[in-house]
């Protein structure tokens, strides 16, 4: 998949960089064989209660318990 045309939309660094993470999250959701848009709605879901490194990192795509909600 080539997104480089879509990449000449973002204005500023800041948003290609976020534009980058959000990207780099579902195709690390894909390589773990996740529905990346089911990922992403158990992550958001999930986000906001986070408050340690390990909750951040139980939120990771290849964590088994947010993966399996996913799937």
């Amino acid at each position: 998949m080539h997104n480089r045309g879509n990449w000449l939309f973002s204005d500023t660094v800041n948003g290609a960089k976020a534009s980058a993470s959000l990207y780099s999250l579902v195709q690390t959701a894909r390589a773990n064989e996740l529905e990346p848009y089911a990922y992403l709605r158990g992550l958001f879901t999930e986000l906001p209660a986070a408050q340690s490194v390990a909750d951040f990192e139980a939120l990771l795509p290849f964590n088994s318990v947010l993966a399996a909600r996913a799937s």
